[in-house]
């Protein structure tokens, strides 16, 4: 008996070990999630939201087992015991426990998801870019508003003799360190952007704008994808956001005037032409 029970508490013991271990590695630190600290001025408040839940959820459910374990080996049958072990039938101390503690798990997550949403939604006044964001059955339109340009894109093409297919996506282009706002809306069917290190996607809907407001932190290529599914090539729906300096910002805004991308796609191209709320002059 005596060796059993040194054989559980070893593997007790290396179990909590492993688990106090793994956490040290910046993966579990960050719950999980890509690896976009200081991407946005929104994703260090996401990633302290997901990790501080699921750790205090994690050691909920390590009292949780605790308390199981305790009573699995404490009210076990030993031997010669027969028949049923005493019964306990009310114990209200306990009971309102089990109903406080959930209840103030619940209210807890509300309060902080409800403050972290209301500041990533909250809107920008004077954004120093105003970009349009146009989803489509498959591929996205960029109407950068401020400079009058445009970029059209197609549905990604996977022909098998690409070196890099990210290369030939449709990319959008954000200048660092700036306030962005992103207009957001579909010309058919439901679709949903998406912009994986950015640790934050909002739908698109036809007749109905909906709206992002964000600054880019850190220079880079990320991967943008739809997260709705839209159709037979939904998975083929990709994009590129490039986060780049002001200088580089303006000349792709140069290059697209240049091939003559000058004005705005209107929602003349959309496919939905009579649905409530549809007219250009008063949608969103």
């Amino acid at each position: 008996m005596a060796n059993r029970r040194r054989k559980l508490a070893l593997v007790s013991l290396f179990s909590t070990l492993a688990l106090v271990l793994a956490g040290c590695t910046p993966e579990v630190q960050r719950g999980f999630l890509p690896d976009s600290a200081g991407v946005t001025n929104h994703t260090d408040r996401i990633i302290g939201l997901w990790t501080t839940s699921w750790i205090v959820l994690l050691l909920v459910g390590v009292v949780a087992w605790g308390l199981m374990a305790w009573a699995l080996i404490v009210y076990r049958r030993r031997k010669g015991e027969t028949g049923l072990p005493p019964q306990l039938r009310y114990n209200m101390p306990i009971e309102a426990l089990f109903t406080a503690i959930p209840l103030i798990l619940v209210l807890g997550f509300f309060a902080f998801t409800a403050r972290d949403t209301a500041a990533i939604e909250a809107k920008i006044e004077n954004p120093d870019v105003h970009i349009e964001v146009i989803g489509k059955q498959w591929s996205w339109d960029f109407n950068y508003v401020d400079a009058n340009v445009y970029y059209s894109g197609i549905q990604a093409q996977f022909t098998g003799t690409e070196e890099n297919i990210m290369e030939t996506l449709p990319t959008l282009y954000l200048p660092v360190g700036k306030s962005v706002q992103i207009d957001l809306s579909s010309r058919d069917v439901i679709h949903s952007f998406w912009v994986v290190e950015f640790l934050y996607k909002k739908d698109m809907f036809p007749a109905k704008t909906n709206h992002m407001y964000f600054t880019p932190l850190k220079e880079g290529t990320y991967v943008g994808k739809c997260a709705e599914l839209c159709g037979e090539y939904h998975s083929m729906m990709l994009f590129n956001v490039k986060v780049v300096s002001q200088a580089e910002y303006e000349a792709h805004l140069a290059s697209l005037a240049a091939k003559g991308n000058v004005g705005q796609l209107s929602t003349e191209y959309d496919r939905n032409q009579n649905l409530p709320g549809g007219d250009p002059e008063i949608r969103g």
